[in-house]
């Protein structure tokens, strides 16, 4: 009996991963006639498709970001869906509110495409479940053996730390808009942090949303305040997209510690040229423990890695005898971590 031909589920081509057998894509990086979305980060969810099934969150997502006309038709997954003969389901992926990996069954194989996970508990969104398949497809965002993210209660409590050590600082914290803004949020509740978070005006929206799908955000204010209120915040804690600090709403507040959340603050250098006094290392997505640990945990007969540092994955499958193909797809990851 012959190798499985996976490429009669799934292959890779310029608009990003095509199903021959279901005629759609999942998370292209062009507007195609029918696309299946694992998540709402603007490198996996895009606008101008003809059809969209998605999660209902992410569909929300979608139409928060975009506007209500971001596609021509769209359909909420719940429970298994027959695409052109290919039976579809959505699981839960850990890494932003409504993120899943999206399983394809057809020709008696089954395929998981992950998008980004993450296998660290968040409190802002679904856990990952473990899906059995013959092919996976993984991120490798942190593909490399230093990768090891630290418990992200231990980063909260470097945070609470510096906001006791210098009350008359206010704390402004870069956290992408959306999920890793809100699970900072959720982080700092869960530490007993109960005073009024201050949040940028680009994470408004988004951080309604999740109070309304029942993600308990607490004392959410403001933060697109006069420069004279803004002069007087002190002993308080401002959540605000990376970006925003190259603007001039920045300059509004006095002496602020520049944090920022990311797990690509482990890198010392990056932190360094972003200015920032306070590195968070806090990630939506798996260090090699995790994703490796992950891979053999599903144990597929092949995994394919979609973005992110191919080479240190492909050289551990080598020697732990895995299948493994990388698929050099282009662009994902425009948005921070």
């Amino acid at each position: 009996m012959g190798e499985p031909a996976f490429e009669d589920i799934l292959i890779p081509r310029p608009e990003g991963l095509y199903c021959p057998v279901g005629d759609f894509y999942v998370d292209p990086v062009r507007p195609v006639a029918k696309a299946l979305i694992t998540h709402g980060h603007a490198d996996h969810a895009r606008s101008g498709h003809g059809a969209v099934l998605a999660s209902q969150q992410t569909l929300d997502i979608m139409a928060i970001r975009y506007g209500e006309d971001f596609a021509k038709s769209r359909q909420a997954v719940d429970g298994p869906v027959e695409v052109n003969g290919v039976t579809v389901s959505f699981h839960p992926a850990g890494h932003v509110l409504g993120s899943c990996q999206i399983r394809l069954e057809a020709k008696g194989m089954v395929a998981v495409v992950s998008g980004d996970y993450s296998r660290v508990a968040n409190p802002a969104c679904a856990p990952f479940e473990p899906v059995p398949c013959d092919l996976f497809i993984t991120e490798a965002t942190f593909a490399l053996p230093v990768f090891k993210h630290p418990d992200p209660a231990d980063e909260i409590a470097k945070l609470l730390a510096s906001v006791r050590a210098f009350p008359e600082r206010p704390h402004l914290i870069g956290a992408y808009a959306l999920g890793k803004a809100q699970r900072v949020i959720m982080l700092l509740r869960e530490a007993g942090y109960d005073a009024p978070i201050y949040v940028h005006g680009a994470l408004q929206r988004l951080s309604d949303y999740h109070i309304q799908q029942g993600v308990p955000l607490g004392d959410l204010r403001p933060a697109t305040m006069d420069k004279a209120e803004a002069r007087a915040l002190r002993e308080a804690i401002v959540i605000s997209p990376p970006s925003a600090f190259a603007s001039p709403w920045v300059q509004r507040f006095a002496d602020p510690v520049i944090g920022f959340a990311s797990g690509w603050m482990q890198i010392r250098a990056r932190a360094r040229q972003r200015g920032v006094e306070l590195p968070l290392i806090i990630s939506d997505h798996v260090d090699w423990p995790d994703l490796t640990a992950t891979i053999q945990e599903i144990d597929p007969g092949e995994f394919w890695i979609t973005h992110g540092r191919d080479d240190a994955l492909m050289r551990w499958a080598e020697l732990n005898q895995r299948r493994a193909r990388p698929l050099h797809l282009v662009g994902y990851e425009e948005e921070p971590e």
